[in-house]
């Protein structure tokens, strides 16, 4: 389910879902609008407050269970850059593609995210 996507629309986090959530099901994630990112980006005239960031442990999950990011992506249905997106917490996923990454590695949605850090292996 893969799609090639342009230069120009992997530049902008988001970009793909929003323009994906247009024709996407009732059921599907709208690009997770409620959570932009975190870094003080976002687009030009949005003004608000910030979003609280969305801690999270899908990279760790991930090579646990040594799965690729376009794996994740595809049995997700986003793009895989939105993985990495999620990983690097530059981008709040929606509340309904949080539950579908929980039930993708079979574990509740507080073992994947958290609005605190999680504590570091070694510690």
């Amino acid at each position: 389910m893969a799609e090639v996507r342009g230069t120009e629309e992997s530049a902008v986090p988001g970009a793909a879902e929003d323009r994906a959530a247009e024709k996407a099901p009732a059921d599907e994630p709208a690009g997770g609008r409620a959570g932009r990112r975190s870094g003080g980006g976002g687009r030009a005239g949005g003004g608000g407050a910030e979003p609280e960031r969305i801690h999270n442990r899908i990279a760790v999950l991930r090579a646990e269970r040594g799965v690729s990011r376009r794996r994740l992506a595809d049995a997700l249905g986003v793009h895989y850059q939105t993985v990495g997106y999620l990983e690097r917490g530059e981008y709040n996923p929606s509340l309904h593609l949080a539950l579908r990454i929980a039930r993708y590695f079979e574990v509740p949605v507080e073992v994947v995210f958290s609005t605190e850090p999680f504590p570091r292996i070694g510690d």
